[in-house]
Protein backbone atom coordinates (compact mmCIF):
# COMPACT_ATOMS: atom_id res chain seq x y z
CA UNK A 1 0.00 0.00 0.00
CA UNK A 2 1.47 3.34 -1.05
CA UNK A 3 1.19 6.53 0.94
CA UNK A 4 -1.51 8.88 -0.26
CA UNK A 5 -0.27 11.98 -2.00
CA UNK A 6 -1.13 15.16 -0.13
CA UNK A 7 -2.05 17.63 -2.81
CA UNK A 8 -1.94 21.40 -2.20
CA UNK A 9 -5.16 23.20 -1.35
CA UNK A 10 -7.46 23.47 -4.34
CA UNK A 11 -7.75 27.02 -5.65
CA UNK A 12 -10.51 27.60 -8.18
CA UNK A 13 -10.41 30.99 -9.94
CA UNK A 14 -13.45 33.15 -10.44
CA UNK A 15 -14.98 32.63 -13.86
CA UNK A 16 -17.83 34.05 -15.88
CA UNK A 17 -20.22 31.13 -16.19
CA UNK A 18 -21.57 32.21 -19.57
CA UNK A 19 -22.88 28.84 -20.67
CA UNK A 20 -26.21 27.00 -20.54
CA UNK A 21 -25.84 26.39 -16.80
CA UNK A 22 -24.97 26.30 -13.97
CA UNK A 23 -25.40 30.03 -13.77
CA UNK A 24 -23.45 32.50 -11.69
CA UNK A 25 -24.71 31.93 -8.16
CA UNK A 26 -25.90 35.08 -6.43
CA UNK A 27 -23.51 36.26 -3.72
CA UNK A 28 -26.41 36.39 -1.23
CA UNK A 29 -27.04 32.68 -1.82
CA UNK A 30 -23.37 31.85 -1.30
CA UNK A 31 -23.41 33.90 1.91
CA UNK A 32 -26.39 31.95 3.26
CA UNK A 33 -24.71 28.66 2.33
CA UNK A 34 -21.46 29.56 4.07
CA UNK A 35 -23.19 31.36 6.93
CA UNK A 36 -25.43 28.53 8.08
CA UNK A 37 -24.54 27.41 11.59
CA UNK A 38 -23.17 23.97 12.30
CA UNK A 39 -26.66 22.72 13.07
CA UNK A 40 -27.72 19.13 12.68
CA UNK A 41 -30.18 18.42 9.90
CA UNK A 42 -33.10 18.01 12.29
CA UNK A 43 -32.66 21.41 13.97
CA UNK A 44 -35.90 23.35 14.25
CA UNK A 45 -34.73 26.23 12.06
CA UNK A 46 -33.66 23.81 9.33
CA UNK A 47 -37.06 22.09 9.37
CA UNK A 48 -38.82 25.47 9.35
CA UNK A 49 -36.69 26.48 6.37
CA UNK A 50 -37.81 23.36 4.50
CA UNK A 51 -41.47 24.16 5.12
CA UNK A 52 -40.96 27.71 3.88
CA UNK A 53 -39.04 26.45 0.81
CA UNK A 54 -41.94 24.16 -0.03
CA UNK A 55 -44.43 27.02 0.01
CA UNK A 56 -42.16 29.43 -1.85
CA UNK A 57 -41.52 26.81 -4.51
CA UNK A 58 -45.26 26.42 -5.12
CA UNK A 59 -45.45 30.18 -5.68
CA UNK A 60 -42.48 30.14 -8.08
CA UNK A 61 -43.92 27.23 -10.09
CA UNK A 62 -47.44 28.61 -10.03
CA UNK A 63 -49.21 25.59 -8.65
CA UNK A 64 -51.58 24.24 -6.04
CA UNK A 65 -50.01 20.79 -6.33
CA UNK A 66 -49.34 19.63 -2.79
CA UNK A 67 -46.65 17.28 -4.09
CA UNK A 68 -44.28 20.14 -4.89
CA UNK A 69 -40.88 19.98 -3.24
CA UNK A 70 -37.12 19.76 -3.81
CA UNK A 71 -35.10 16.63 -4.52
CA UNK A 72 -31.57 16.58 -3.13
CA UNK A 73 -29.17 16.86 -6.06
CA UNK A 74 -29.09 18.43 -9.51
CA UNK A 75 -31.66 18.47 -12.27
CA UNK A 76 -30.85 14.83 -13.07
CA UNK A 77 -32.09 13.89 -9.59
CA UNK A 78 -35.39 15.70 -10.15
CA UNK A 79 -35.82 14.11 -13.57
CA UNK A 80 -35.13 10.66 -12.15
CA UNK A 81 -37.85 11.15 -9.56
CA UNK A 82 -40.32 12.29 -12.22
CA UNK A 83 -39.58 9.42 -14.62
CA UNK A 84 -39.75 6.83 -11.82
CA UNK A 85 -43.49 6.46 -12.44
CA UNK A 86 -42.81 4.94 -15.87
CA UNK A 87 -43.04 1.16 -15.55
CA UNK A 88 -41.68 -1.66 -17.73
CA UNK A 89 -43.92 -2.09 -20.73
CA UNK A 90 -45.59 1.33 -20.39
CA UNK A 91 -46.34 2.91 -23.73
CA UNK A 92 -44.44 6.23 -23.94
CA UNK A 93 -43.88 8.82 -26.66
CA UNK A 94 -40.73 10.88 -26.14
CA UNK A 95 -39.98 14.02 -28.15
CA UNK A 96 -36.28 14.64 -28.80
CA UNK A 97 -34.74 17.75 -30.39
CA UNK A 98 -31.35 18.01 -28.70
CA UNK A 99 -28.82 16.51 -26.34
CA UNK A 100 -30.78 16.68 -23.11
CA UNK A 101 -34.15 15.54 -24.38
CA UNK A 102 -32.12 12.74 -25.93
CA UNK A 103 -30.82 11.77 -22.49
CA UNK A 104 -34.38 11.98 -21.18
CA UNK A 105 -35.28 9.56 -23.96
CA UNK A 106 -32.62 7.13 -22.78
CA UNK A 107 -34.00 7.39 -19.24
CA UNK A 108 -37.49 6.60 -20.51
CA UNK A 109 -36.24 3.60 -22.50
CA UNK A 110 -34.43 2.27 -19.44
CA UNK A 111 -37.54 2.72 -17.31
CA UNK A 112 -39.98 1.23 -19.81
CA UNK A 113 -37.77 -1.65 -20.95
CA UNK A 114 -38.81 -5.13 -19.93
CA UNK A 115 -36.30 -7.31 -18.11
CA UNK A 116 -35.52 -9.05 -21.38
CA UNK A 117 -35.05 -5.80 -23.29
CA UNK A 118 -32.81 -4.39 -20.58
CA UNK A 119 -30.66 -7.53 -20.46
CA UNK A 120 -30.29 -7.51 -24.24
CA UNK A 121 -28.77 -4.01 -24.20
CA UNK A 122 -28.30 -2.76 -20.62
CA UNK A 123 -26.83 0.64 -21.49
CA UNK A 124 -29.07 1.46 -24.43
CA UNK A 125 -32.23 -0.66 -24.26
CA UNK A 126 -34.57 -0.58 -27.23
CA UNK A 127 -37.90 -0.71 -25.43
CA UNK A 128 -40.62 -1.72 -27.87
CA UNK A 129 -43.20 0.27 -25.89
CA UNK A 130 -41.30 3.57 -26.34
CA UNK A 131 -41.59 5.71 -29.46
CA UNK A 132 -38.92 8.37 -29.94
CA UNK A 133 -40.01 11.28 -32.13
CA UNK A 134 -36.81 12.86 -33.42
CA UNK A 135 -37.07 16.53 -34.38
CA UNK A 136 -34.02 17.90 -36.24
CA UNK A 137 -31.43 19.88 -34.29
CA UNK A 138 -32.27 23.58 -34.38
CA UNK A 139 -36.01 23.04 -34.68
CA UNK A 140 -38.69 23.17 -32.01
CA UNK A 141 -41.22 20.51 -31.09
CA UNK A 142 -44.54 21.93 -32.27
CA UNK A 143 -48.04 21.22 -31.10
CA UNK A 144 -48.79 19.69 -34.50
CA UNK A 145 -45.93 17.21 -34.07
CA UNK A 146 -47.19 16.23 -30.62
CA UNK A 147 -50.80 15.91 -31.76
CA UNK A 148 -49.91 13.65 -34.65
CA UNK A 149 -47.73 11.37 -32.51
CA UNK A 150 -50.23 11.00 -29.68
CA UNK A 151 -53.07 10.35 -32.11
CA UNK A 152 -51.06 7.60 -33.78
CA UNK A 153 -49.59 5.86 -30.73
CA UNK A 154 -52.11 6.47 -27.89
CA UNK A 155 -49.46 6.32 -25.13
CA UNK A 156 -49.92 6.32 -21.38
CA UNK A 157 -47.10 8.87 -21.03
CA UNK A 158 -45.65 11.59 -23.23
CA UNK A 159 -42.46 13.46 -22.34
CA UNK A 160 -40.74 16.58 -23.65
CA UNK A 161 -38.16 19.15 -22.62
CA UNK A 162 -39.77 22.59 -22.34
CA UNK A 163 -36.50 24.37 -23.23
CA UNK A 164 -33.86 22.22 -24.93
CA UNK A 165 -30.47 23.74 -24.14
CA UNK A 166 -28.65 21.31 -26.41
CA UNK A 167 -29.97 23.25 -29.40
CA UNK A 168 -31.34 26.35 -27.66
CA UNK A 169 -34.91 25.74 -28.76
CA UNK A 170 -38.17 26.44 -26.92
CA UNK A 171 -40.77 23.72 -27.43
CA UNK A 172 -44.54 24.23 -27.58
CA UNK A 173 -45.71 23.54 -24.04
CA UNK A 174 -49.27 24.69 -24.77
CA UNK A 175 -49.59 22.38 -27.76
CA UNK A 176 -48.05 19.53 -25.75
CA UNK A 177 -50.48 19.98 -22.83
CA UNK A 178 -53.52 20.30 -25.11
CA UNK A 179 -52.64 17.15 -27.05
CA UNK A 180 -52.07 15.20 -23.84
CA UNK A 181 -55.47 16.27 -22.52
CA UNK A 182 -57.19 15.40 -25.77
CA UNK A 183 -55.76 11.88 -25.96
CA UNK A 184 -55.86 10.98 -22.26
CA UNK A 185 -52.08 10.91 -22.03
CA UNK A 186 -50.14 11.91 -18.91
CA UNK A 187 -47.56 14.52 -19.83
CA UNK A 188 -44.12 14.75 -18.22
CA UNK A 189 -42.03 17.88 -18.73
CA UNK A 190 -38.34 18.56 -18.29
CA UNK A 191 -38.38 22.21 -17.13
CA UNK A 192 -34.71 22.25 -16.13
CA UNK A 193 -33.92 25.31 -18.25
CA UNK A 194 -37.23 27.19 -18.25
CA UNK A 195 -38.25 27.40 -14.59
CA UNK A 196 -37.37 30.82 -13.20
CA UNK A 197 -36.49 32.15 -16.66
CA UNK A 198 -39.83 32.10 -18.50
CA UNK A 199 -42.97 33.53 -16.92
CA UNK A 200 -45.42 30.64 -16.75
CA UNK A 201 -47.64 28.81 -14.25
CA UNK A 202 -47.56 25.04 -14.42
CA UNK A 203 -51.22 24.81 -13.37
CA UNK A 204 -52.11 26.47 -16.67
CA UNK A 205 -51.07 23.24 -18.44
CA UNK A 206 -53.45 20.55 -17.13
CA UNK A 207 -52.24 17.93 -19.62
CA UNK A 208 -48.89 17.86 -17.80
CA UNK A 209 -48.87 15.77 -14.62
CA UNK A 210 -45.17 15.74 -13.75
CA UNK A 211 -42.61 18.55 -13.79
CA UNK A 212 -38.91 18.46 -12.96
CA UNK A 213 -36.34 21.25 -12.88
CA UNK A 214 -32.97 22.05 -11.31
CA UNK A 215 -31.55 24.42 -8.68
CA UNK A 216 -28.62 25.83 -10.67
CA UNK A 217 -30.25 27.59 -13.63
CA UNK A 218 -33.34 29.81 -13.35
CA UNK A 219 -33.52 29.38 -9.57
CA UNK A 220 -29.90 30.66 -9.44
CA UNK A 221 -28.94 28.40 -6.56
CA UNK A 222 -25.98 26.04 -6.18
CA UNK A 223 -25.93 22.64 -7.87
CA UNK A 224 -26.40 19.74 -5.48
CA UNK A 225 -28.94 21.59 -3.39
CA UNK A 226 -32.59 20.87 -4.35
CA UNK A 227 -34.14 20.13 -7.72
CA UNK A 228 -37.77 21.31 -7.89
CA UNK A 229 -40.45 18.79 -8.82
CA UNK A 230 -44.23 18.96 -8.87
CA UNK A 231 -46.85 16.25 -9.38
CA UNK A 232 -50.61 16.33 -9.77
CA UNK A 233 -52.94 14.21 -7.68
CA UNK A 234 -53.58 12.10 -10.79
CA UNK A 235 -49.86 11.31 -11.11
CA UNK A 236 -49.66 10.32 -7.43
CA UNK A 237 -52.81 8.18 -7.69
CA UNK A 238 -51.32 6.35 -10.66
CA UNK A 239 -48.09 5.76 -8.77
CA UNK A 240 -50.03 4.37 -5.81
CA UNK A 241 -51.59 1.82 -8.18
CA UNK A 242 -48.41 0.71 -9.93
CA UNK A 243 -45.61 1.34 -7.45
CA UNK A 244 -42.09 1.98 -8.67
CA UNK A 245 -38.79 0.11 -8.57
CA UNK A 246 -36.85 2.72 -6.65
CA UNK A 247 -36.44 3.68 -3.03
CA UNK A 248 -34.15 6.71 -2.95
CA UNK A 249 -36.04 8.55 -5.71
CA UNK A 250 -39.60 7.45 -4.95
CA UNK A 251 -41.86 10.50 -5.50
CA UNK A 252 -44.16 9.70 -2.58
CA UNK A 253 -41.39 8.81 -0.13
CA UNK A 254 -39.45 11.92 -1.12
CA UNK A 255 -42.57 13.98 -0.43
CA UNK A 256 -42.75 12.57 3.10
CA UNK A 257 -39.30 14.02 3.73
CA UNK A 258 -40.87 17.44 3.07
CA UNK A 259 -43.85 16.86 5.34
CA UNK A 260 -46.31 15.82 2.61
CA UNK A 261 -48.25 12.72 3.62
CA UNK A 262 -51.43 11.31 2.07
CA UNK A 263 -51.76 14.39 -0.10
CA UNK A 264 -51.61 16.86 2.77
CA UNK A 265 -49.04 19.09 4.45
CA UNK A 266 -48.20 17.84 7.93
CA UNK A 267 -46.11 19.31 10.71
CA UNK A 268 -43.10 17.01 10.37
CA UNK A 269 -41.61 14.82 7.71
CA UNK A 270 -41.36 11.07 8.34
CA UNK A 271 -39.04 9.78 5.60
CA UNK A 272 -35.40 9.76 6.63
CA UNK A 273 -33.03 11.71 4.39
CA UNK A 274 -29.78 13.08 5.82
CA UNK A 275 -29.78 16.38 4.01
CA UNK A 276 -27.71 19.52 4.43
CA UNK A 277 -28.57 22.54 6.54
CA UNK A 278 -26.29 24.51 4.20
CA UNK A 279 -28.24 23.39 1.13
CA UNK A 280 -31.56 24.27 2.76
CA UNK A 281 -30.27 27.73 3.66
CA UNK A 282 -28.97 28.38 0.12
CA UNK A 283 -32.15 27.09 -1.56
CA UNK A 284 -34.31 29.15 0.79
CA UNK A 285 -32.40 32.35 -0.08
CA UNK A 286 -32.49 31.67 -3.83
CA UNK A 287 -36.28 31.26 -3.71
CA UNK A 288 -36.63 34.43 -1.61
CA UNK A 289 -34.60 36.42 -4.14
CA UNK A 290 -36.58 35.07 -7.09
CA UNK A 291 -39.89 35.94 -5.45
CA UNK A 292 -38.61 39.40 -4.47
CA UNK A 293 -37.54 40.05 -8.06
CA UNK A 294 -40.74 38.51 -9.41
CA UNK A 295 -40.77 35.74 -12.00
CA UNK A 296 -42.40 38.02 -14.58
CA UNK A 297 -39.84 40.77 -14.05
CA UNK A 298 -36.93 38.37 -14.26
CA UNK A 299 -38.36 36.80 -17.43
CA UNK A 300 -38.63 40.25 -18.99
CA UNK A 301 -35.00 40.92 -18.05
CA UNK A 302 -33.80 37.75 -19.72
CA UNK A 303 -35.66 38.59 -22.93
CA UNK A 304 -34.26 42.12 -22.93
CA UNK A 305 -30.61 41.25 -22.36
CA UNK A 306 -30.67 38.21 -24.65
CA UNK A 307 -31.87 40.50 -27.45
CA UNK A 308 -28.89 42.79 -26.82
CA UNK A 309 -26.43 39.90 -26.94
CA UNK A 310 -28.05 38.50 -30.06
CA UNK A 311 -27.83 41.85 -31.84
CA UNK A 312 -24.13 42.15 -30.97
CA UNK A 313 -23.02 38.69 -32.13
CA UNK A 314 -25.14 39.05 -35.27
CA UNK A 315 -23.23 42.26 -36.00
CA UNK A 316 -20.05 40.18 -35.75
CA UNK A 317 -21.32 37.99 -38.58
CA UNK A 318 -22.57 35.09 -36.44
CA UNK A 319 -25.86 33.31 -37.16
CA UNK A 320 -28.08 32.73 -34.10
CA UNK A 321 -30.27 29.63 -34.43
CA UNK A 322 -31.83 29.52 -30.93
CA UNK A 323 -34.96 31.13 -29.50
CA UNK A 324 -34.36 30.81 -25.74
CA UNK A 325 -33.88 33.94 -23.65
CA UNK A 326 -31.19 32.69 -21.25
CA UNK A 327 -28.97 31.22 -23.96
CA UNK A 328 -28.00 31.87 -27.55
CA UNK A 329 -26.72 29.14 -29.86
CA UNK A 330 -24.80 30.38 -32.87
CA UNK A 331 -22.72 29.53 -35.90
CA UNK A 332 -19.48 31.46 -36.30
CA UNK A 333 -18.94 33.73 -39.34
CA UNK A 334 -18.41 31.79 -42.58
CA UNK A 335 -14.66 32.40 -42.69
CA UNK A 336 -14.39 30.75 -39.24
CA UNK A 337 -16.74 27.82 -39.86
CA UNK A 338 -15.44 24.61 -38.31
CA UNK A 339 -13.45 26.40 -35.58
CA UNK A 340 -16.23 26.48 -33.00
CA UNK A 341 -14.57 24.05 -30.59
CA UNK A 342 -11.24 25.84 -30.93
CA UNK A 343 -12.85 29.17 -30.07
CA UNK A 344 -14.70 27.74 -27.06
CA UNK A 345 -11.52 26.16 -25.68
CA UNK A 346 -9.68 29.47 -26.19
CA UNK A 347 -12.36 31.32 -24.21
CA UNK A 348 -12.46 28.76 -21.41
CA UNK A 349 -8.69 28.94 -21.01
CA UNK A 350 -9.24 32.59 -20.06
CA UNK A 351 -11.97 31.81 -17.48
CA UNK A 352 -14.70 32.87 -19.89
CA UNK A 353 -17.00 29.86 -19.58
CA UNK A 354 -18.92 29.53 -22.84
CA UNK A 355 -19.82 26.08 -24.18
CA UNK A 356 -20.04 24.16 -27.44
CA UNK A 357 -23.09 22.11 -28.29
CA UNK A 358 -22.63 18.53 -27.10
CA UNK A 359 -23.92 16.89 -30.27
CA UNK A 360 -23.62 17.59 -33.98
CA UNK A 361 -23.57 20.08 -35.51
CA UNK A 362 -20.98 21.76 -33.29
CA UNK A 363 -22.13 25.29 -32.44
CA UNK A 364 -21.24 27.87 -29.79
CA UNK A 365 -23.47 28.43 -26.76
CA UNK A 366 -23.36 31.66 -24.73
CA UNK A 367 -25.60 31.96 -21.68
CA UNK A 368 -26.64 34.84 -19.45
CA UNK A 369 -28.03 33.08 -16.37
CA UNK A 370 -28.04 35.59 -13.51
CA UNK A 371 -26.05 38.04 -15.68
CA UNK A 372 -28.82 40.55 -16.27
CA UNK A 373 -26.88 43.81 -16.27
CA UNK A 374 -25.81 45.97 -19.19
CA UNK A 375 -22.15 46.15 -18.17
CA UNK A 376 -21.99 42.35 -17.88
CA UNK A 377 -23.50 41.83 -21.33
CA UNK A 378 -21.03 44.34 -22.77
CA UNK A 379 -18.19 42.46 -21.07
CA UNK A 380 -19.37 39.15 -22.56
CA UNK A 381 -19.55 40.75 -26.01
CA UNK A 382 -16.06 42.23 -25.61
CA UNK A 383 -14.58 38.91 -24.52
CA UNK A 384 -16.28 37.00 -27.32
CA UNK A 385 -15.20 39.58 -29.90
CA UNK A 386 -11.61 39.42 -28.65
CA UNK A 387 -11.64 35.64 -28.97
CA UNK A 388 -12.73 35.95 -32.61
CA UNK A 389 -9.90 38.40 -33.26
CA UNK A 390 -7.40 36.16 -31.44
CA UNK A 391 -8.25 33.40 -33.89
CA UNK A 392 -7.76 35.72 -36.87
CA UNK A 393 -11.37 36.70 -37.45
CA UNK A 394 -12.45 40.22 -38.29
CA UNK A 395 -15.63 42.21 -37.86
CA UNK A 396 -16.83 45.80 -37.70
CA UNK A 397 -16.34 46.82 -34.06
CA UNK A 398 -18.31 50.03 -34.58
CA UNK A 399 -21.29 48.03 -35.88
CA UNK A 400 -21.22 45.88 -32.76
CA UNK A 401 -21.08 48.87 -30.43
CA UNK A 402 -23.85 50.55 -32.40
CA UNK A 403 -26.05 47.49 -31.97
CA UNK A 404 -25.51 47.53 -28.20
CA UNK A 405 -25.87 51.30 -27.89
CA UNK A 406 -29.08 51.26 -29.88
CA UNK A 407 -30.59 48.45 -27.82
CA UNK A 408 -29.72 49.89 -24.42
CA UNK A 409 -30.30 53.47 -25.55
CA UNK A 410 -33.89 52.64 -26.50
CA UNK A 411 -34.48 51.27 -23.00
CA UNK A 412 -33.17 54.45 -21.38
CA UNK A 413 -35.33 56.59 -23.68
CA UNK A 414 -38.41 54.58 -22.77
CA UNK A 415 -37.92 55.17 -19.03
Amino acid sequence: MTDATLFPQLEIPETIAAGPGPGNTDGRVLARFAGAGLADHMHGDVLRGMVECKHMLRAVMGTDNVHTYGVAGTGWSGLDVMFSAVQPGDRVVMFVNGTFSGIDGLTVRMRAATSEELAANPMDPQAASVTIIDVPHGQSVTGEIVEAALAAHKPKWAAMAHWETGSGRVNDIRGFSDACEKHGTMGLVDAVSSLGVEDFRIDDFPGVHGWASCPQKGICCLPLTYAPVSFTDHYIAELLKTGTRTFAHHPILEARHWGIIDGKDVEKGTYHRTHSAYAVSAFHEALRILLQDGVARRAKGYAFHEAALKSAVTAMGCEVTSNMTSLIVLNLPRDMAGREMELVQHCRAQNFGIWPTLSAPVQVRIGILNLLQEHVIRDIVARFGQAIRDLGGQFDEQAVQHALDTHYGQAIAAE
